[in-house]
């Protein structure tokens, strides 16, 4: 966002210059771990990213995660983290 033309004026005279910002790649600085739980439990998937509120994405398989009763999706700083409440064999 800080990509753009800067400029210093003095009323008489103005100088430009443009800055371009290479974003860098959002990576996992802890990746998520295997989890087992009894039927019923919540279960809590966390990871860690090395840039605060990047986008994520929850998915199961091919289908994207939304919050709802049974999903609860945070984002906090450059934690990521899903909740599945009650979990039933099929969440598996």
């Amino acid at each position: 966002e800080d990509t753009g033309e800067y400029s210093c004026d003095t009323g008489d005279q103005e100088s430009r210059a443009a800055l371009h910002v290479k974003a860098l790649p959002v990576l996992f600085q802890k990746q998520l771990k295997d989890e087992e739980a009894e039927e019923g439990a919540a279960v809590k998937f966390q990871c860690e990213l090395t840039k605060d509120n990047a986008a994520v994405e929850w998915r199961k398989g091919t289908m994207e995660l939304f919050p709802c009763a049974k999903y609860e999706i945070k984002l906090s700083g450059r934690r990521a983290e899903l909740v599945i409440h009650n979990v039933e064999p099929e969440d598996a």
